[in-house]
């Protein structure tokens, strides 16, 4: 966990989690904290396991760290997040040892985690993770959420 916990302390992310969790503290629905990207990482890291995926753990939080930073930009200028977060993500990465190969790795991931991903993939393990980090079974909006029902988790799976 050498890499997220590198990513973690840099100034620019520190500022970036305290940014994101003050513009959304007043929301209602799903926020996009610690808590979240934290969660992301434990769901995505057990269906990589279940599915006999071997991708390192460290590259699987640093994803989850970062996938969803670029929530701050779309709250304050419209930016798509997931691209705003490829942006603060390949600034991150730099100060990582991750080869190449893995950054590109996390790039897709934080970059597709919006789309439904077919087939057996990290990116396609790692949407899911960011859909099952949701906890509407026990959330206070469930009723005023946009989501439909048949994507909400009502019960719990991870």
């Amino acid at each position: 966990m050498i890499n997220t916990n590198i990513i973690y302390r840099l100034d620019f992310v520190q500022n970036l989690i305290y940014s994101l969790e003050r513009l959304e503290k007043d929301r209602n629905f799903c926020k996009h904290h610690m808590e979240h990207f934290l969660s992301v990482a434990r769901i995505c890291y057990i269906l990589c396991l279940e599915n006999s995926l071997d991708i390192d753990k460290d590259l699987i939080y640093s994803a989850a760290l970062l996938h969803d930073l670029g929530r701050v930009n779309e709250i304050l200028d419209g930016t798509e997040h997931n691209l705003a977060s490829v942006e603060i993500a390949e600034r991150a990465l730099a100060y990582t040892s991750f080869s190449d190969e893995d950054k590109k790795l996390i790039i897709s991931a934080i970059k597709n985690h919006r789309r439904l991903q077919e087939g057996l993939s990290f990116e396609s393990l790692f949407y899911k993770a960011d859909k099952l980090s949701r906890t509407c079974f026990n959330c206070l909006a469930e009723n005023d959420c946009n989501w439909p029902n048949q994507k909400k988790n009502l019960i719990i799976k991870y």
